[in-house]
């Protein structure tokens, strides 16, 4: 016989109906909002300097070719004389100095460059250019230059504001924290974009904080292969990173080669002159059969001839075009017999090294001469608008009411461990390799860790449900 249920039977709690499972990108993207927020909040000045400053360097090739014009340019004329008799009006111009190297006049209109090293009054890491007239030899001007690249005053100067601000040393570590941290603003900045629905993308028709939102979006998209770019291969040559690179390559057989100077017998330097540290301040008579014995392993211009270090090593002269398709062949040249002892051919280069090689010439807008100046110009003033409209978004954010509310805390408890784990170890690994995004990440989460537990202690912690909007994708990424 069917009995009747109990009241108390009937009031019997059901058990709960399971949370419905939460996808990764719903998961990840509070994490990666709130990383990108602060990681823009933070690094954006250094990001806005090193891009002024970068869009000012790009510009200079041009302007060093105006202001210098004088220096570097000359009537063409029907004969350029024997590279010895330039080298010797140079030094007869300044004989304070020793002749460290020679550029050649590589065009018709172009000057012939004797560098001079240890002229009293130019930096030491520097050199006098010494212009002369491959036509006359007539002296047409002297200029300090700096780098390989042959910089002159006026780049050298904005060089140096880009690398370091001027501060020396120590000031390269503004411009590799903003190497290191800019490619994780951009990823972070594509996964939140393409995270929102379609129809939060659009700028047409939108006003206020959300067209910023769209204009910052776009422009970072297009932009974002640049910003990669552009950070890793600063990273190249930076102080820590840069090491680790270099480290790197080394243990992989994938160094840069150098060319070896050492003659064949210890006769080579029994022809009398040279110009380096080891021949003194004696003018040279060599030159011509140097640059002879190089031209006929095939090496064109633009060349540089560096003298030996002591009587006992070769003449090297390497090529130095840097714009495609690179020239860096070198051969090392005995000045005794004018025998080539050694070559060294950039097609014979480790990937890895050759890869460096055109990062770096790119970065520095050498590589595909006007065309890539005006590409680094284009990606300078997409990250100035952008920390702009970043910092705009801050602002509006806090609805005149608060400077920039941040974005809420504990998106990282929603991520589950299989995925938190190794993150963490990715982080260490990457820290330990990149310095200044490590040190920089680990102190944030620290302080953003103590922070969060003075603020639950005083009961103003924030829970769960203030990440809905972040989930849902309503939260707008700070600057970037």
């Amino acid at each position: 016989m069917p009995t009747t249920p109990s009241p108390a039977t009937d009031a019997t709690p059901r058990p709960a109906a399971p949370a419905p499972a939460r996808s990764v990108r719903s998961v990840l993207r509070p994490l990666i909002l709130r990383l990108h927020f602060y990681a823009g909040v933070l690094v954006a000045p250094f990001l806005l300097v090193a891009a002024t400053t970068g869009l000012l360097y790009a510009a200079s090739f041009q302007a060093e070719e105006i202001v210098y014009a004088h220096e570097l340019t000359v009537p063409a004329g029907d004969h350029k004389l024997p590279l010895s008799e330039q080298v010797e009006a140079a030094r007869a111009a300044h004989p304070e100095g020793v002749v460290s190297a020679v550029r050649p006049s590589p065009e018709a209109d172009a000057t012939t460059r004797v560098l001079l090293s240890g002229v009293p009054g130019v930096d030491p890491d520097r050199t006098l250019a010494v212009f002369v007239d491959p036509y006359t030899a007539k002296v047409r001007g002297s200029l300090e230059q700096y780098g390989a690249t042959g910089a002159l005053p006026l780049r050298a100067w904005l060089d140096g504001l880009h690398g370091n601000l001027r501060l020396g040393e120590s000031g390269r570590l503004y411009s590799e924290l903003a190497a290191s941290w800019l490619w994780v603003i951009a990823g972070g900045g594509l996964l939140l974009w393409f995270g929102r629905r379609r129809d939060r993308r659009k700028v047409r028709g939108t006003s206020g904080r959300r067209r910023i939102l769209g204009l910052h979006g776009t422009v970072g998209v297009w932009a974002a292969a640049g910003f990669v770019f552009l950070s890793a291969t600063g990273l190249t040559w930076s102080t820590y990173a840069g090491t680790n690179i270099d480290t790197l390559r080394t243990s992989l057989h994938q160094a840069t080669p150098s060319i070896s100077a050492t003659t064949v017998g210890d006769h080579a330097g029994h022809g009398g002159s040279g110009t380096g540290t080891g021949a003194g301040k004696e003018a040279p008579q060599r030159l011509d059969t140097i640059l002879a014995a190089a031209r006929a392993k095939g090496l064109g211009d633009p060349v540089e001839i560096v003298p030996p270090a002591d009587a006992s090593s070769a003449y090297v002269v390497k090529q130095i075009q840097r714009s495609w398709p690179e020239k860096q062949d070198a051969v090392a040249v005995d000045p005794a017999s004018g025998e080539v002892v050694d070559e060294l051919r950039f097609a014979d280069y480790p990937l890895l090294a050759k890869l460096t090689r055109w990062g770096i010439d790119a970065h520095t807008g050498t590589l595909f001469g006007l065309v890539n100046q005006i590409a680094l110009m284009a990606l300078a003033l997409s990250l100035i608008l952008l920390v702009v409209w970043g910092y705009r978004m801050w602002w509006l954010r806090g609805r005149a009411s608060a400077f920039g509310r941040p974005i809420p805390r504990g998106a990282w408890q929603h991520v589950p461990p299989q995925i938190v784990v190794p993150a963490l170890a990715a982080v260490a690994v990457l820290g330990y390799f990149v310095p200044l995004l490590g040190i920089p990440l680990a102190a944030f989460i620290a302080v953003d860790v103590l922070l969060g537990e003075i603020a639950h202690r005083r009961g103003g912690g924030t829970g769960a449900a203030s990440q809905r909007d972040p989930a849902r994708g309503d939260a707008v990424s700070g600057p970037a």
